[in-house]
């Protein structure tokens, strides 16, 4: 038996700085809770309660029993699902201009597309834009990836619109500070649901092509939106935009793993030089399955999801206008996603000890209800990630009922505690 001292592992300082994604911590500790025995309300996560569309796993069972091997595609995927999304983009956004399909590149998930995308774009060093209240793999995977990030503070409407984009390059031009390299933004939004309306993209893709900054529109909620009409980057700038998109979301296949970029010219080689060593591929028989994703039946099934969605929706916001919860008034407009983002002002909060984090984590313990605080989402150089918080009502309607329910019943008892907090501060 050797003598010597164990090795000691390297962590990388990279590594090591990445936040983790917090909303799989509270998924943890709920399926924990689960395990013994409770009941949860997932509330959490963005996952749909849906599995894929009938169809779509038809095709998977079929494709697996027929004598062929599931083996590497090209690169950017199967030519007749990337044929499909640019038919998609011509029948449903009316996107005129040719859309070949060696600008389409099939990814594994959105979050293999990110990557993809960011190593593309950025150098480290680099400046990226990011919206304050937003998805937080951005902000981590860029950081990662050593690039700078500028919070652009989103609007009272929870929007990132072009007006709030030149007010940060102004900012930057007058304190000498680096200029944006890029801007990263998804419509509708995780987690506030707020969308921007078509001429406000078109505002915002001319900007960036003012400015040289490189536009990444993130449209994975695209088909999940409750009136509003939704646009595309490729509308507004279709030769230069990057959009990337997911069969996670509206074709309720999370754990599918298969997303799309769509990609200007410029980057096709540097893109399938890095799928190529990264991934080379995505899942074949993801791919081969999501060939039925546009057939009529599937439309039809994915379209009765969104109807849920928009009960579930509903259920929320009715109950933040009954009873004692209506008096938590600043609301995300939830115009699309399946989110409803809450922010309990200061009135409702005593931080650190009595925030949205910790009364998340109460509820969860003490209701078996799974939210997601704010901290998750926001600028962490500010106070509203303990201000905010998520619910995802992407669970399903008896879910979404249930969890107000019992959130309704824990708001006074956790209000009369915040309200202690405060009077032993102000003693």
């Amino acid at each position: 038996m050797s003598n010597s001292s164990p090795v000691e592992v390297h962590v990388s300082k990279r590594s090591a700085s990445v936040e983790s994604f917090k909303v799989m911590d509270v998924l943890k500790r709920a399926n924990e809770l689960q395990a013994e025995g409770h009941e949860i309300l997932h509330c959490e996560v963005g996952q749909p309660e849906t599995g894929a569309p009938a169809v779509v796993a038809q095709a998977a069972v079929d494709a697996l029993l027929e004598p062929q091997v599931m083996g590497y595609t090209d690169a950017f995927g199967l030519g007749a699902l990337r044929q499909k999304i640019a038919d998609y983009y011509a029948s449903k956004y009316s996107v005129t201009s040719e859309l070949p399909i060696s600008r389409i590149v099939i990814t594994t998930g959105s979050s293999g597309g990110f990557l993809l995308a960011f190593t593309a774009c950025f150098d480290a060093g680099d400046v990226v834009a990011i919206a304050s209240s937003g998805y937080p793999c951005y902000r981590n995977i860029l950081s990662a990836l050593g690039c700078e990030l500028a919070n652009v503070k989103i609007n009272d409407e929870f929007k990132l619109t072009a007006k709030e984009l030149m007010e940060e390059i102004n900012q930057r031009r007058e304190q000498s500070l680096k200029p944006l390299k890029g801007l990263i933004l998804s419509s509708p939004s995780n987690p506030t649901g707020a969308m921007l309306a078509p001429d406000e993209l078109q505002e915002l893709c001319d900007l960036c092509s003012e400015h040289g900054i490189q536009f990444l529109s993130d449209e994975i909620y695209h088909g999940i939106s409750y009136g509003k009409p939704e646009a595309t980057a490729l509308q507004c700038a279709p030769d230069t935009a990057l959009v990337i998109n997911s069969f996670s979301k509206y074709y309720s296949m999370s754990g599918w793993r298969l997303g799309w970029l769509v990609i200007p010219e410029a980057l096709v080689e540097p893109i399938n030089a890095l799928q190529q060593n990264m991934f080379i591929n995505a899942p074949t028989i993801s791919q081969t399955a999501a060939l039925k994703c546009w057939d009529t039946d599937t439309i039809e099934e994915l379209e009765g999801h969104v109807l849920k969605y928009k009960s579930s929706r509903q259920v929320i916001l009715e109950a933040f206008a009954t009873g004692e919860l209506a008096a938590i008034t600043k609301i995300a407009p939830a115009d699309g996603g399946f989110y409803v983002y809450v922010d309990l002002g200061d009135e409702y909060v005593h931080s650190p000890t009595h925030g949205s984090v910790a009364m998340c984590k109460a509820l969860l313990e003490e209701e078996h209800v799974a939210f997601t605080a704010g901290n998750d989402f926001e600028d962490p150089l500010t106070i509203l990630g303990d201000r905010r918080f998520r619910i995802s009502y992407a669970g399903g309607i008896q879910t979404a009922t249930e969890a107000m329910k019992r959130f309704a019943r824990f708001w006074p008892g956790w209000l009369e505690r915040v309200k202690a907090a405060q009077r032993e501060a102000a003693q």
